[in-house]
């Protein structure tokens, strides 16, 4: 039998990038081999720790926090540009897997970026693999601006959250398998109540207040639909939602996918990386499926 080989496009999508691990997870169990990959924001994120070798223990790392754990890798601050700084987390992810250069990565790998104030597309391929993902997950009035030198960068997901274009003309060979975690309503997976429960654990005072100013980042259920208007902030994230969304659509219609997976939206929110196993079990569920039906001949998204 000819070897699997898969190149990877993994989606912009904060939180739900976890499900990205279980993704990966079923295309090696299924005997496919990842060749190269592409990411964008929580994409560039998962697909950098793979390409190093170390996503199991990024995986045990992240699978064991809880609310308060992911609360305390918050570094809060005043700003117009974003309310989380990023560097507590980034040191954290240094002290279990150490940087190192994009371009002696086990597997070749690729992130974006948007420079700002120009609006253009950066593009990583070599340098820092932290920087990369630090640059490409800057999800804006969330993280502040990236800062590498001189120059500033925002989320790649603004304007290509499914980086096709990374994939090199020479990888158009492989199999190609995107994950996309802007998906529909319809792509909703119910979690078990058992994770119901451990994601409701009750949060201090303080906690709970952060909770409440940015619940459109935290959230554990889906949002049900609002009869008054919406402020301003949630305003401005509908609108970022809706966009992302049709982006992602515009971009998978032009493209002729082998794997298509897509994970809802309100799936989670951005910041619930503390239901990292639940996320992790929806993408290998999902996966497995589009594998089966890709097997039998019919390629539709799971």
């Amino acid at each position: 039998m000819a070897k699997k080989t898969v190149s990877l496009v993994l989606s912009s999508g904060g939180a739900r990038g976890m499900a990205h691990i279980g993704a990966i997870e079923a295309l090696e169990e299924s005997g496919y081999e990842i060749v190269s990959i592409a990411g964008s924001s929580a994409g560039a994120l998962i697909g950098g720790i793979y390409s190093t070798g170390q996503l199991d223990t990024f995986k045990n790392w992240i699978c064991n926090l809880d609310k308060i754990d992911v609360f305390s890798l918050m570094d809060f601050t005043i700003s117009r540009k974003g309310f989380i700084k990023g560097e507590k987390v980034f040191n954290a992810l240094k002290s279990l897997i150490e940087d190192c250069e994009i371009e002696k990565l086990k597997i070749p790998f690729a992130c974006n970026a948007v420079k700002i104030p120009s609006g253009e597309e950066k593009i990583f391929t070599s340098g820092s693999l932290y920087e990369a993902i630090r640059a490409s997950i800057s999800i804006p009035t969330v993280l502040t601006p990236s800062k590498i030198g001189e120059d500033e960068y925002i989320d790649g997901g603004i304007i290509n959250p499914l980086p096709f274009n990374l994939i090199k003309p020479t990888e158009r060979g492989n199999l190609l398998v995107v994950v996309d975690l802007n998906g529909p309503k319809s792509a909703f997976e119910s979690p078990s109540e058992k994770e119901k429960k451990e994601s409701n654990l009750k949060l201090p005072m303080w906690l709970s207040d952060y909770q409440k100013k940015f619940s459109n980042y935290f959230y554990t259920e889906q949002k049900e639909e609002k009869p008054k208007g919406l402020s301003s902030v949630e305003l401005l994230n509908y609108s970022f939602d809706l966009i992302q969304d049709k982006l992602s659509e515009m971009i998978i219609r032009q493209h002729d996918i082998d794997l298509l997976v897509e994970v809802s939206r309100e799936q989670a929110g951005t910041l619930e990386f503390h239901r990292a196993a639940e996320l992790i079990e929806i993408g290998k569920k999902k996966m497995g499926k589009a594998i089966k039906k890709f097997e039998s001949g019919n390629k539709r998204p799971q």
